[in-house]
């Protein structure tokens, strides 16, 4: 099962826009990473940045400085992993995936 916050669309959507733009990706391909997105997601629990979320990301987190949308994919993860005990955090980002160490997540991948 995946679980992800909204903001992962978001993010995923802001990089085909980009490389487009930037020429580095031809909008045919964008336009089949995006349905091969939307055929994926139709399978995952996507979470909205509900209060609960927002009230969390707006304060501390075990190793900063985390960057404002990191706070609310960890502080969804918080959420999720309310719903699904045992919940792993899957991130390359060093400060999210020590921070989710420390918040008691497993992280993947393995590295």
């Amino acid at each position: 099962m995946v679980l992800a916050s909204c903001v992962t669309l978001i993010e995923c959507d802001r990089v085909l826009i980009r490389a487009t733009i930037l020429n580095a990706l031809p909008e045919a391909v964008a336009a089949e990473r995006r349905a091969a997105l939307a055929h994926t997601v139709e399978h995952w629990v996507v979470f909205d940045i509900d209060p609960g979320v927002v009230e969390r990301a707006r304060r501390a987190f075990p190793v900063e400085p985390i960057r404002t949308l990191d706070a609310i994919h960890l502080s969804t993860a918080l959420l999720a992993q309310s719903l699904v005990p045992g919940l792993a955090v899957l991130s390359l980002d060093e400060r999210v995936r020590n921070s989710a160490r420390q918040m008691g997540f497993t992280v993947l991948p393995e590295i």
